[in-house]
């Protein structure tokens, strides 16, 4: 029954007078935001964060001290996105880059342009800080997200090799 629905849900398609609205998340609306990393990590088969790393994320996104911005997308008041961005600095271009962490739109979604609508947000918002560039990673077997950033006119860094170490 639940994977019925699932596909039932996969064409929820919007219509022309349903608005899509992007901004910041507010402190309440932390346990949706925690809901959207879930589904993100369902999505990649990732475990989904401990409670541990909730609270840190709540704390982060949400606390006094803030080390990133969460943005959610809405249609009709129901949350369906979210992107989590926060700034790095380029000592060559002596600007901020907005690193954009996560992007993504609940699948019953996809195709109604509301990642588009997200990723835009966040390069205005790039460009509103006065940030000299956005950076990302996208996984390689994500070849919809590849083809997205493609088209958007986005350069693969092939140069550049990602490290990582985990403390």
């Amino acid at each position: 029954m639940q994977r019925l629905q699932r596909r039932k849900l996969h064409n929820v398609k919007r219509k022309s007078s349903d608005k899509v609205i992007i901004r910041r998340a507010r402190a309440s609306e932390a346990a949706t935001y925690l809901s959207l990393v879930d589904a993100l990590a369902d999505f990649e088969k990732l475990k989904r964060p401990t409670k541990a790393a909730r609270t840190r994320l709540v704390c982060d996104g949400f606390g006094k001290h803030r080390r990133f911005d969460p943005l959610l997308a809405f249609i009709n008041r129901k949350t369906v996105g979210y992107a989590l961005i926060f700034e790095t600095y380029s000592s060559f271009l002596a600007k901020p880059t907005l690193y954009l962490e996560d992007i993504f739109v609940l699948p019953a979604y996809r195709g109604n342009g509301i990642g588009l609508k997200l990723f835009r947000y966040c390069v205005a918002e790039a460009k509103r800080r006065g940030c000299g560039r956005m950076e990302w990673v996208v996984l390689d077997w994500n070849k919809h997200a590849i083809r997205f950033y493609d088209t958007y006119g986005a350069k693969q860094m092939k140069e550049w090799l990602m490290y990582r170490l985990v403390l």
